[in-house]
């Protein structure tokens, strides 16, 4: 009797996978559909605002009609800044900025030029700065690839190309790119996520606790027929016994 109330207790336990393994379906399900409408809702974003890409006749990527810039600002996102772009989400077949990979290239078509760019500055007066004399008069000066932090906003040149480079317009519109290609990513991952990880274990816990309450079933059943079939010979060897006596 023990051995078949242990064997009750793997079906019960493949009936707790059944429901766990449902659980999570109905989650993955869940998750599935609010990742899907996130997805939809970014791509009606995407056309709204009619962003595109360049490419020449052979389909490579210009900036400013250019391959050479192009390939600058490839350069500065994949060496400089070692993001891992996947360059066949920059299709010339399909210009649309759509994807987490060209909104990193229209990020870092900001920073190029960002940083690339040459500024005026003009001096009332003439200055001198830690040893150094500006004289009055007007200057261009470049950003040199130096990023805000390292521009210093005492300096007389270096302060107001501060100001004119790195801009509130600039920094807004890479913060808003940044903010869209993390909310794609976001929304791509709990898409991939919830049939593949939710729904793809659920099915399979399901699965596996059909098998153990099957087979826990069956088990328990072989187990109370051998018992029944022991009890039936110990009364046939008594009579027997008895009859003999």
């Amino acid at each position: 009797m023990a051995r078949i109330n242990q064997l009750n207790y793997v079906s019960v336990a493949g009936l707790v996978l059944v429901v766990g393994g449902i659980i999570g379906i109905a989650l993955g399900g869940f998750l599935w559909l609010k990742a899907d409408a996130g997805l939809d809702s970014l791509d009606a974003v995407y056309a709204a605002q009619n962003r595109t890409m360049s490419y020449n006749d052979e389909g490579q990527f210009t900036d400013r009609g250019t391959v050479e810039a192009g390939g600058s600002i490839l350069s500065l996102i994949e060496d400089d800044w070692q993001f891992p772009l996947n360059r066949s989400n920059l299709d010339p077949n399909d210009t649309l900025v759509n994807t987490p990979d060209e909104l990193m290239v229209q990020f870092a078509i900001i920073g190029y030029h960002t940083l690339n760019g040459t500024y005026t500055v003009v001096l009332d007066e003439d200055v001198e700065y830690q040893g150094e004399f500006f004289a009055a008069g007007s200057y261009e000066v470049p950003v040199d690839g130096k990023y805000f932090s390292d521009l210093d906003r005492s300096h007389p040149l270096e302060g107001p190309v501060r100001t004119q480079a790195w801009s509130p317009l600039a920094l807004s519109l890479q913060a808003q790119l940044l903010n869209g290609m993390n909310a794609d990513n976001i929304a791509g991952m709990a898409h991939f996520m919830s049939w593949s990880i939710f729904m793809g274990l659920g099915f399979m816990f399901a699965v596996a606790g059909v098998f153990v309450t099957i087979g826990g079933v069956q088990l328990a059943r072989n187990a109370k027929e051998e018992v029944e079939e022991e009890a039936g010979e110990r009364v046939a060897v008594g009579g027997t016994a008895s009859h003999g006596v």
